[in-house]
């Protein structure tokens, strides 16, 4: 095998992010950013009720408004495929196709326009009226139409009532978690042009190919006719992973009028168009012995869904593999409602889930009396509690031992109040953290040229995750160059296939296929030079190889060696390149459950019991990541999620006004979300080796990092004051 480690280790160190000099000085070209001869642009119209038919929509005035172009609406659009099938899922429903209102806000028209005030204004200017019908907006409400187990995740082991019958402690309780919307701060945008029969795309999206595959299906026109551009994205937290129906209906603008069409949301618009985290209502139930054992959990999960759509969401399957009880049970359902199509949000399932179960963890531990931690050590799932085989990496004690040091968890007394500093009452609390393991194939292309530099390329999206940076880092690794002699490019669906960033995956995925194709560039060389009279590397074995300093040599003579720049340079080649593909593992085949991040949250806070204000004074994050490509990136993902983590437990709440469907606060404005003043001193550590299950040995830590806030937070105010908060977000008038 090829020793493609370098002497001095690139991955790893903290260096400052390769694409930074682009995008401070405003050289990164996001969607928004471009433009085309004759671009004209576009404007949506949206319903104004939740739910029935359009009995007549009336677009004279709009066509004949300054500047128009055209305008579609469900008369006029031309009959349109449904997207395929996606590893996430189902497409949404193709747009504008019939007369019924599913969710207020659908698209119901498209206005084309010289100028986006053109089109806003015309867009004004249409004229619907409805035949409304009773809306379904709450998903206890018994007429809701109930999807039991939606993806065959319910789980069942064991004896759930014989557990129970040997509790000692007893907890069943509701949880209820909101809808939050991603609000990413770039709003989407999509910009189509059409060549013949093909279409280029900018997209605000999480995944190009996705985009290309389904505007094919769509429109019925070969993938190659697709090319979807997506250098950087503007944030995204999961509003990109699916193709929405504003692509779809710019591509077909564009088509329509013949000329580039741009179309750029609002931010209204951004709570109605592209996801959201549905809310969910949960029913915990945790049995445990008075010597802190659990014996039982079962756990049920009602999440919300869009009538005609589906969205991956198994809130309740985390507390089926999280702990070692014997006796489990899960199971989810979903109602159909009338709401806008709900969608991936940074931890996905996970970020309500363990609210529940961290929370009852929490319940149960304070039943017996034994500190939380010790509960949550004394029932450690050393093996994988589903599938009974170990993990391909578990360093999730070492994020409990080290987290409770660095936070100080001994200092914390366990009576309720007793900690104060003056007027504040002080609350520690905690949550266990994980997010499950994801990854899908990937595809990578690695070039080294007769200059010495290497060139890199997938069709990945950087969601300001770090991917430009960690990729150009583990190519200079693997390949023996320093980094700035490197080069990786992404965002462009005419490069290898990559799949979304999201579902903490992509990391993984892409990591593994950068490591095949380097390998595999590097076997490109020696066979370049195999009968090579003049190369000291003639004959010699990839096994034999070490590279560094952007040459190959003999791992045994390490002066017997040549650059990769003379061997192109004698055999007239101007660069050699290599392709490499990753497939995630078979636990079975392996014998290991393949391990997605482990984590451990300590929380402080402080709660002014007079005024009822809730402060989150420090927060201390340890994860196992696996092998950490990047610390200042990888850090900086778990601070960002820590963030949305306590922005989803004290501040964001999407408010859906029960009579209408409107959502009631789709500005920033009214949508409470944290200002700097709101985010305390944090603190992570990394912990862990790398994960055995791949050579890359890495976990994605983009979802991870908000996991467990909301339940940590609710855990402290317990310990401060005695209330126990089942209902997020956590508001002054439930602490007063």
């Amino acid at each position: 095998m090829t020793t493609l480690e370098t002497p001095r280790p690139v991955v790893g160190e903290g260096i400052n992010r390769v694409d930074a000099p682009l995008k401070v000085t405003g050289a990164a070209h996001y969607p928004n950013d471009f433009s085309y001869p004759g671009m004209v642009h576009a404007a949506l119209v949206g319903s104004t009720v939740a739910a029935g038919r359009i009995r007549s929509i009336d677009a004279s005035d709009a066509q004949s408004a300054p500047g128009v172009l055209t305008v579609i609406t469900h008369l006029t659009a031309p009959q349109l495929e449904r997207g395929p099938m996606t590893l996430l899922g189902p497409s949404p429903p193709a747009p504008m196709q019939d007369d019924r209102v599913l969710h207020y806000g659908q698209h119901i028209a498209i206005v084309v326009a010289d100028s986006p005030e053109q089109a806003r204004h015309a867009a004004s200017l249409v004229r619907v009226e409805y035949g409304e019908t009773d809306a379904l907006l709450d998903a206890e409400d018994p007429r809701a139409q109930l999807v039991d187990n939606p993806w065959g995740l319910d789980t069942e082991r064991g004896d759930v009532a014989a557990g129970f019958a040997q509790a000692d402690v007893v907890i069943d309780e509701r949880y209820t978690t909101p809808d939050n919307t991603n609000n990413p701060l770039g709003l989407m945008t999509t910009i189509a042009a059409w060549h013949g029969d093909s279409v280029t795309v900018h997209d605000s999206t999480q995944w190009p190919h996705n985009v290309r595959t389904s505007l094919a299906q769509i429109f019925q026109i070969p993938e190659n006719g697709v090319r979807v551009l997506a250098p950087f994205v503007g944030g995204g937290f999961g509003a990109g992973l699916r193709v929405w129906s504003h692509t779809v209906l710019t591509a077909l603008a564009a088509r329509e009028v013949k000329h580039p069409v741009k179309l750029v949301l609002t931010r209204p618009q951004m709570f109605t168009s592209v996801g959201h985290r549905p809310n969910s209502v949960q029913q915990i139930k945790i049995g445990a012995t008075s010597s802190g054992d659990l014996v039982a959990v079962e756990h049920h999960s009602i999440s919300s869904v869009a009538m005609e759509d589906d969205d991956y969401e198994p809130v309740a399957f985390g507390s089926a593999v999280s702990y070692a009880c014997p006796n489990a049970l899960t199971r989810d359902q979903q109602a159909r409602l009338n709401i806008p199509c709900p969608g991936s949000m940074r931890a996905p399932a996970e970020g309500q889930g363990n609210f529940a179960l961290e929370s009852a963890i929490d319940e149960a531990a304070n039943a017996i009396g034994m500190d939380p931690l010790e509960f949550r050590l004394r029932n450690y799932a050393e093996d994988h509690p589903v599938l009974g085989l170990p993990w391909s990496s578990k360093a999730l004690r070492d994020c409990y031992t080290l987290g409770a040091e660095k936070f100080g968890w001994s200092r914390r007394t366990p009576e309720i109040g007793s900690m104060r500093d003056g007027q504040w009452l002080i609350g520690y609390g905690m949550a266990g953290v994980s997010y499950p393991y994801y990854q899908v194939p990937c595809q990578a292309r690695a070039s080294v040229r007769r200059d010495g530099s290497a060139y890199v390329v997938s069709a990945a999206t950087d969601i300001g995750t770090g991917t430009y940076t960690v990729m150009t880092q583990l190519a200079a690794e693997l390949l023996g160059l320093e980094v700035g002699k490197v080069r990786f490019d992404l965002g462009d669906s005419d490069m290898p296939y990559a799949p979304q960033a999201g579902g903490s995956g992509l990391t993984g995925a892409l990591a593994n296929a950068v490591h095949a194709a380097c390998g595999k560039l590097i076997q490109e060389f020696l066979d370049v030079v195999r009968d090579d009279d003049d190369s000291p590397l003639r004959g010699v074995s990839a096994e034999g190889v070490t590279v560094s300093g952007g040459r190959l040599h003999q791992t045994s003579a390490p002066d017997q060696g040549e650059a990769y720049a003379d061997i192109l340079a004698r055999h007239g080649l101007e660069e050699l390149s290599a392709d490499g593909r990753s497939t995630p593992p078979d636990p079975q085949k392996i014998g290991m459950a393949t391990a997605g991040a482990f984590g451990a949250k300590f929380v402080e806070i402080r709660i002014d019991p007079h005024l009822g204000l809730l402060r989150v004074a420090r927060v201390v994050t340890a994860v196992d990541g696996g092998r950490i490509l990047n610390e200042k990136t990888a850090t900086s993902q778990i601070n960002g999620g820590t963030v949305g983590g306590i922005s989803q437990a004290m501040f964001e709440a999407t408010a859906t006004d029960a009579g209408t469907g409107r959502i009631a606060n789709a500005t920033f404005g009214d949508y409470l979300m944290p200002v700097n003043a709101d985010i305390p001193d944090m603190d992570v550590i990394f912990c862990g080796a790398p994960d055995r299950a791949t050579k890359a040995g890495t976990k994605g830590v983009g979802e991870v990092g908000l996991v467990g806030m909301a339940a940590a937070i609710g855990n402290a105010i317990y310990h401060a004051t005695g209330r126990r908060l089942r209902a997020l977000p956590f508001t002054i008038d439930q602490l007063l």
